[in-house]
């Protein structure tokens, strides 16, 4: 990320600060649900009984930092097979779509996520991790689905 880019991220963090949510459910459960940037999505999926048919759920609002993390997650908790992805896009980052690039053409000798359009694409994971994300986790596209029934149809 340039110097601009950090500094801007910075005072994003201090004027609108986000809270790091994440709701872990059942833990026998291969499957995870990223509600991007669908804060109320998440609050009503972590206060509904679908917790119980999920291990985890949790937002995704970055192309870079976020992913990342997603990936750390999934790579220590290898019972996580299928992560549905719905609610809406961060405007301007397309973290979504980002994801389901990397799902599809991993990354270039640079880091950056291959055929993303986000402005700022690079990860610092390893290409193993994103190997092993590429070869057991079967990704469900439902991004701007926002409709809570429709997405618990896709779950139980």
């Amino acid at each position: 990320m340039n110097s601009l880019g950090n500094v801007i991220g910075e005072l994003c963090k201090v004027i609108l600060p986000i809270p790091e949510e994440a709701y872990l459910g059942n833990a026998d459960s291969s499957i995870a649900v990223c509600t991007l940037s669908s804060i109320n999505l998440l609050k009503q999926i972590s206060n509904s009984d679908l917790l119980n048919h999920v291990g985890i759920a949790g937002r995704l609002f970055s192309e870079n930092k976020g992913i990342d993390s997603l990936i750390r997650y999934i790579n220590q908790n290898k019972k996580i097979k299928t992560i549905l992805v719905c609610g809406k896009e961060v405007w301007g980052h397309k973290a979504g779509h980002s994801l389901f690039e990397l799902h599809k053409n991993g990354i270039d000798n640079r880091g950056r996520i291959i055929n993303s359009t986000s402005p700022d694409p690079f990860l610092t994971v390893t290409k193993s991790e994103i190997i092993y994300f590429q070869n057991e986790i079967t990704l469900v596209n439902l991004i701007n689905e926002i409709n809570f029934e429709t997405i618990k149809k896709s779950i139980i």
